[in-house]
């Protein structure tokens, strides 16, 4: 797909839910819920509500089927590591895992993922989300050299 297309089309998913909802989009607020249902079995006193019902969780259930019937319909559903020919996929997992570790810490101290903070906020003109998304884009570029040549 076009990226101007796919940025378009974030961008009206992005307005219809406020629209509809009355919320900005985000994901890290959905492992949050799905822990406080957690609790909610172990220590029932102190979850007051069915955090399943959040709204984030919804949109992760909507996003993962919307997701898994964009790769059916376009014929790319397949189980695949993508990886360098410098790295197996166990270590390819190993880098993925460990990457998302820190992006989920990351998260919890920003107080929302990259969608919540660079989407969200971003079009709120939250000043704390446009500072997100140069710092993420320049870390980015500062690690990009580090893990380059596991991908040539």
């Amino acid at each position: 797909m076009s990226p101007y297309l796919a940025g378009v089309g974030v961008g009206v998913v992005l307005l219809l839910a406020y629209v509809i909802v009355g919320r900005g989009l985000g994901a890290s607020g959905a492992f949050s819920a799905l822990v406080a249902s957690g609790v909610a079995v172990a220590a029932p006193s102190h979850a007051a509500s069915n955090p399943l019902r959040d709204w984030l969780v919804i949109e992760i259930i909507g996003v993962t089927l919307g997701g898994l019937f964009s790769a059916l319909a376009a014929g790319r559903f397949q189980f695949t590591v993508e990886r360098g020919p410098r790295i197996g996929a166990g270590g390819r997992l190993a880098y993925a895992f460990v990457g998302g570790l820190i992006m989920a810490f990351g998260a919890k101290l920003a107080r929302g993922c990259t969608s919540g903070l660079a989407l969200s906020g971003g079009a709120l003109l939250s000043v704390g989300a446009w500072i997100f998304v140069v710092t993420a884009f320049g870390a980015g570029y500062l690690v990009a050299p580090l893990v380059r040549r596991q991908w040539t």
